[in-house]
């Protein structure tokens, strides 16, 4: 089974995003901020770090960056509301696949089929 680790500080997006990958089969992980995260990347194994970008004690950038330090084989997805936020996203990390809110449930779990060559084999979000 596919492992995410889920990293968003807003507690009900949390909850609807968490539901939505578990719907359609994935394996899912959640932490509150960047530095609870950080502490599951250390003890486990994840195919797949989706993170908010903007978060309290750690952001979502230096969360992948440092989480890449430690195993660089999970891919990375952010997800943000700011523009100008997700340009720097890019510039730090030019693999890693972003997600601007608002966004629809359904559309996150077609960006994370299509990192994992799945393409809605599963439930809908």
């Amino acid at each position: 089974m596919i492992r995410i680790l889920l990293a968003e500080d807003d507690d009900a997006m949390r909850g609807y995003l968490s539901r939505a990958l578990e719907r359609n089969g994935y394996h899912v992980t959640t932490a509150a901020s960047g530095t609870e995260a950080l502490s599951f990347v250390e003890s486990g194994t994840f195919d797949l770090l989706l993170t908010d970008i903007v978060m309290p004690e750690m952001d979502g950038i230096a969360l992948a960056q440092r989480a890449q330090a430690v195993d660089p084989a999970p891919k990375v997805m952010f997800i943000t509301g700011f523009a100008a936020v997700a340009l720097q996203a890019n510039d730090a990390m030019p693999d890693a696949r972003l997600l601007s809110k608002p966004f629809h449930l359904k559309d996150l779990v077609a960006q994370v089929d299509m990192i994992f060559g799945r393409h809605g084999q599963m439930g809908s979000a």
